[in-house]
């Protein structure tokens, strides 16, 4: 871990490897050498970059120090969330599709998981934590399933809206997508699909592992078309029922 760290701290402290150099009173090619891993530090230089960057020797040769920085919350509400940031030090917005979903209900806490996952960057979005969440069979039509639906992270419950929307990650339900009603009395949220066709349900806060709030959402084809799609479909399951009703009635009558 030794040349990944020392190449990770300075870059940290946006020191260019001249500087670090100078600090360390060793040549910049000798530098170069310590990050690609050509050689090692002696102990006085080791010594040295421990005060330097105030970490302990112990860790600075042991520990991949990029993935401390990492974990970045931890509350009474939920436990360590895991992230990534770019270059510039921004959040990534990491992409959780359905081939990821059973790896994240495991790793997500994990950070080397996390910074492994796929990430895009919007531009001009406001400061936070976001994650994308791929949408799932036909529970939250008009949404349709595929959709990526952009999500900010929520750090306390008391922070949940009625009636809005927002992924819930849990060990039972997996990685759902609903809209949400807050029951503090009970300590439990009612889960609701905006397709009537799926009953509602409730999850009790213990069986919380992570809740994102609905920022944004990435479709794939023509909403209205879509629409339009779902509008005609029950249309036609309307009126097979009444067209039943009316035979049974006949059937009844006779």
């Amino acid at each position: 871990m030794l040349a990944k760290n020392i190449k990770y701290l300075r870059r940290k402290k946006k020191l260019s490897q001249q500087d670090l150099a100078n600090d360390l009173h060793v040549a910049r090619t000798t530098l170069g050498d310590y990050e690609r891993g050509y050689t090692e530090p002696n102990v006085l230089t080791l010594i040295k970059l421990s005060e330097l960057f105030d970490i302990h020797l112990d860790a600075l040769m042991k520990t991949d120090l990029s993935l401390k920085e990492l974990e970045i919350i931890r509350n009474k509400d939920f436990r360590v969330l895991a992230i990534s940031v770019d270059n510039h030090d921004r959040s990534n917005i990491e992409l959780v599709d359905t081939k990821a979903e059973a790896g994240y209900l495991e790793s997500f806490q994990d950070p080397q998981y996390i910074s492994e996952l796929p990430k895009v960057y919007f531009p001009n979005m406001p400061q936070g934590t976001y994650r994308g969440f791929e949408v799932n069979g036909e529970s939250m039509l008009p949404m349709e399933p595929g959709s990526i639906v952009i999500c900010s992270y929520l750090e306390k419950l008391y922070y949940i809206k009625n009636n809005k929307t927002y992924v819930i990650v849990s060990k039972d339900l997996g990685v759902v997508y609903k809209r949400i009603t807050n029951i503090p009395e009970e300590e439990r949220l009612l889960l609701t699909s905006d397709n009537d066709v799926y009953a509602p349900y409730s999850i009790d806060y213990s069986d919380i592992a992570e809740i994102w709030e609905y920022y944004a959402h990435l479709s794939f084809s023509d909403a209205k078309v879509n629409l339009d799609n779902i509008l005609e479909d029950r249309l036609i399951d309307i009126q097979k029922r009444v067209k039943d009703i009316q035979l049974h009635m006949e059937k009844s009558i006779s």
